[in-house]
């Protein structure tokens, strides 16, 4: 056929038009939607609460080296490879593993992994929405030390009543005592959380944040209503005003008295810091949990690209985009902390802190120093619902993905939106004792625990799984068919060595490092501690129980029979639509089955060594024709 005949998609006269889009699982509408969704998903709340924290915890400026060393080595590739992984099979994170049966435990391991972080991610939304409501007022409520809930240690630094004399009393509490307590902490515990003394003790739901959790699922579920098609729509919103909100207030900030104090205490190297081992693990982790990487958000994302897509791009701009905003976030952070700091007359580390310290307390105290404080409430909130919005629709997708490709069948694809309904009222359902008044310690618990040692070891054993078990030649002439190019060399040497190996001293890293989790004074108990790694433990169990069950059910006499048939690709592993099955996915159809070749799940008549590996003529419907304009 001549090339310059005008054709689609590789299609010849006489045959269907071939189409580059699923119409049985649907797509993107367009690439933006993709590049905005995975900028979304991993811009989250980690990346305004936790790495300006571990930056300058870390040396400054000299954690920026080894920060972006783990980035090209580990973050990258990792990013690259599952966003390939799930485009090249149009499958969420279970049906990916055709690719090797026996692990599909990994994609199960995925899902349990997404699901606590769902439970939890939400309520801590929820919480954002709550502040969000309540600065909708002239007087911010934690401003002053008047109100009810209020202790004889609160000290305000714009109480009406606070004299020359009392700064310099609150000066000297801070740099000596520390008893001090904020209006903020105070309204944070004593009226947010209505904190209770233990773990064990549930106490009674607190009824403002059931309210907002319910508003929040609601959102989420509307919004992924449709799927892709709707959730591509909301996040032109959700995904790019964060960083309007962000320049509003880095603008206020710098403006400020004492912000360059705080910007110094954020950005001054340490040089002698690098050597630290804690800092490059504190780095590799930083990269690893920010990205998103073993969520299996990724490879859903990725499987709702078209084929060709050129996801190798992709991988790059959303990486950069990720740790750019977690620096970004680091000056607007640190200028605000800085003017509360000089305001103060104290240390920049005396109020510097990180997760909800940082978000509900620490920063929302600052903000009551600004003139209009309630407008600059609002809009720091709103960012955070919205960065906190992104990661939960792909949280939440990933899950309904998983649930509907395995199931497969046209019932439940037609009824995908009750599936997701169905999640999502589960989710807001398990988020209820996260709202009562020992919540905060079951989330932090979630937090440290659910996701931390086991999404290293799921991501350990995918490198693994891909690269030797299914092997890294076939891997790269996959990406090669999907791309028209082999990955780059530097990208095969990380997939096969470097990227498994950093992922490995994240994995010792985290070992050697632990500590009993705690929550300012109170140590969690034992029993409360073991929960944790229950939960920690149940992702990763996924993955040998899996394996030995398909082992077992493989055929084979021995053994090793059985280990090769359970790790052998399966039959129906390749591109999901004919049109892209060229080469050695190319089966062999008889002609009356022609018309069900566009969303036909496969059903090969020959074996693959049957089918000659690179023949220009047999085409997917046995015409001799070329298979595809690109080959």
């Amino acid at each position: 056929i001549p090339r310059n005949i005008s054709l689609q998609n590789g299609a010849v006269p006489g045959e269907r038009s071939k189409q580059d889009k699923s119409v049985k699982r649907g797509n993107w509408g367009n690439q933006i939607e993709f590049v905005l969704t995975s900028v979304g998903y991993a811009v989250g709340l980690g990346n305004v609460w936790r790495f300006p924290y571990l930056c300058y915890r870390n040396g400054g400026g000299a954690f920026m080296f080894p920060y972006f060393i783990m980035l090209v080595f580990c973050g990258i590739p990792l990013f690259f490879m599952e966003l390939s992984f799930g485009q090249f099979a149009s499958q969420g994170c279970l049906g990916v593993w055709r690719v090797s049966p026996m692990f599909k435990g990994v994609g199960y391991g995925m899902m349990v992994v997404s699901t606590y972080i769902g439970i939890y991610y939400n309520v801590v939304i929820c919480i954002a929405f709550y502040y969000f409501f309540v600065s909708m007022t002239r007087v911010l409520p934690w401003t002053y030390c008047s109100n009810a809930w209020n202790t004889p240690d609160c000290a305000g630094v714009l109480d009406g009543n606070l004299s020359s004399h009392a700064a310099l009393n609150l000066t000297h509490l801070f740099n000596t005592t520390q008893k001090r307590t904020s209006p903020s902490e105070e309204y944070w515990r004593r009226y947010v959380l209505d904190l209770s003394d233990d773990i064990g003790n549930l106490g009674e739901v607190r009824l403002p944040l059931l309210g907002c959790l319910g508003v929040s699922w609601v959102i989420v579920f509307l919004c992924l209503i449709k799927g892709v098609k709707s959730s591509g729509k909301v996040v032109y919103f959700t995904a790019t005003f964060p960083y309007v909100v962000l320049t509003i207030l880095f603008v206020r900030g710098i403006t400020l008295e004492g912000a360059l104090t705080g910007i110094m205490y954020y950005l001054t190297p340490q040089w002698d810091r690098i050597l630290d081992a804690k800092v490059w693990g504190d780095a590799a982790s930083q990269i690893f949990y920010s990205l998103g990487c073993a969520w299996g958000g990724l490879i859903t994302m990725a499987s709702y690209n078209k084929f060709h897509n050129n996801c190798y791009r992709d991988s790059i701009i959303i990486s950069i985009t990720n740790c750019a905003t977690s620096v970004y976030a680091g000056f607007v952070i640190f200028s605000i902390l800085g003017f509360m700091a000089n305001h103060l007359g104290v240390d920049v580390s005396k109020v510097a802190d990180h997760g909800p310290g940082l978000a509900f307390v620490a920063y929302p105290e600052a903000l009551t120093l600004l003139p209009i404080s309630p407008l600059w409430s609002i809009l720091f909130f709103f960012m955070l619902i919205l960065l906190g919005l992104g990661t939960q629709f792909c949280l939440l997708e990933t899950l309904v993905t998983a649930i509907v490709d395995e199931v497969g069948n046209e019932w439940i694809i037609r009824r995908k939106p009750f599936v997701t309904l169905g999640v999502a009222v589960a989710g807001f359902l398990l988020g209820v004792p996260l709202t009562t008044q020992a919540g905060i310690y079951w989330l932090l618990l979630m937090d440290n625990y659910a996701a931390s040692f086991s999404l290293v070891v799921i991501s350990c054993i995918m490198c693994v799984a891909i690269m030797y078990i299914y092997g890294h030649r076939n891997y790269f002439k996959d990406i090669e068919m999907m791309l028209g190019f082999p990955p780059p060399l530097f990208f095969q040497i990380c997939w096969r060595f470097i990227s498994p190996a950093i992922i490995f001293f994240i994995l010792v890293f985290t070992v050697i490092q632990y500590r009993p989790i705690s929550y300012n004074d109170y140590v969690y108990p034992t029993w409360a501690i073991s929960i944790g790694f229950l939960m920690a433990l149940s992702s990763v169990i996924c993955i040998p129980i899996y394996a030995i069950y398909k082992v077992c059910c493989s055929e084979g006499d021995t053994l090793l029979e059985r280990l090769k048939n359970a790790t052998k690709a399966s039959k129906d592993w390749g591109p999901a639509l004919e049109e892209h099955r060229s080469g050695r996915y190319a089966p062999a159809f008889s002609p009356s089955t022609e018309s069900h070749l566009e969303v036909q799940p496969l059903q090969p008549e020959k074996s693959r060594s049957e089918v000659p590996a690179a023949s220009p003529v047999q085409g997917s419907n046995g015409s001799a024709h070329s298979q595809d304009s690109r080959l």
